[in-house]
């Protein structure tokens, strides 16, 4: 945890980036590399009538670490994000509860 689902964006893409975004995101959340998975999805966006290319968007989903590490945290992806030459994202953050999150059946 932080799971990353991306949309919009090439897996080749987001490959590019993988390494760096979640060395810079691990300082930033105080936690290990291996706290991290990124999920690329295949989207097909349609609109009037076409299929067009789907809007680059970021869900994060994690355990609420304040709003200073989250504008950071978005603010972080934002930029390598936008060094691949993707001028807008937009992200949006899930947050799970720690009485609502289980491993292997167990809290």
């Amino acid at each position: 945890m932080p799971l990353l689902v991306v949309r919009g964006i090439k897996p080749e893409q987001m490959m590019v980036i993988s390494e760096s975004l979640i060395e810079d995101l691990a300082v930033i959340c105080e936690c290990e590399l291996d706290n991290f998975t990124i999920e690329c999805l295949h989207t097909t966006a349609v609109f009037s009538g076409k299929i067009v290319e789907s809007f680059p968007f970021i869900e994060v989903s994690w355990f609420e670490r304040g709003q200073e590490t989250r504008d950071r945290f978005a603010r972080t992806v934002a930029n390598h994000v936008q060094s691949l030459g993707i001028k807008e994202i937009e992200i949006a953050f899930n947050t799970y509860r720690e009485d609502s999150y289980y491993v292997n059946g167990s809290l």
